[in-house]
């Protein structure tokens, strides 16, 4: 009897082992990364950030303080999704952005490009591709805040190479018992903490060139 379980036990594991595995490597497609030809600026253009006239909001138990109003069209170089760290549940997703330079294949492909810790991190062999300045200029950690369900979905299906083109605030954002806070960076010359944007994103297009 007992040798029956186990054998039916070991059948529905192998095939649990299956499924997931099938899941695994249709995932893996779902989200593969888009080629671009080397030597093509994909997203030539530099962020737009305006003064705005948004006001203040509280959205998801935080208060909301839009700073600038910015839109983007750039290269994604890296996603990474957040569950468990302080602001997961208005922050779900970073995306690591390029534009200019940092939208060139032939420059991308001589990096080692990756996020974690809410920061984007990128290394290289021998020299970097192009000056440390201009890939600090013109690429950027940022920090996604979904303005609906219908954007979060949009936000959490980009791909590696897709171009995203986005507008919504720099905001700051404090929770209701103003114990935590949470600002944008406002400039794109600056690197390390502190140096990403926190954008309320309230428009979303994604295209694969």
């Amino acid at each position: 009897m007992t040798k029956t379980i186990l054998g039916h036990f070991m059948r529905w594991l192998k095939v649990l082992i299956g499924c997931l595995a099938i899941y695994a490597a249709y995932d893996h497609y779902r989200f593969r990364a888009i080629k671009h030809p080397e030597g093509s600026i994909v997203a030539p253009n530099d962020p737009v950030q305006l003064d705005t006239n948004e006001p203040m909001a509280l959205f998801k138990g935080y208060v909301i303080q839009p700073l600038k109003d910015f839109s983007i069209e750039a290269r994604v170089l890296s996603t990474e999704r957040y569950r468990f760290d302080t602001g997961a549940d208005i922050v779900p997703i970073d995306i690591a952005l390029g534009w200019g330079r940092m939208s060139d294949s032939a420059v991308i492909e001589q990096l080692n490009i990756s996020q974690s810790g809410r920061f984007y991190r990128y290394s290289y062999k021998n020299a970097p591709p192009i000056p440390i300045g201009d890939i600090i200029s013109h690429s950027a950690n940022m920090h996604m805040i979904p303005a609906n369900d219908l954007i979060a979905k949009q936000l959490e299906n980009v791909r590696v190479g897709q171009i995203l083109h986005l507008s919504g605030q720099l905001v700051e954002i404090t929770d209701q018992h103003k114990r935590w806070k949470w600002k944008s960076s406002l400039t794109r010359e600056d690197s390390g903490a502190g140096a990403c944007e926190l954008i309320w994103v309230k428009q979303v297009f994604v295209s694969d060139d």
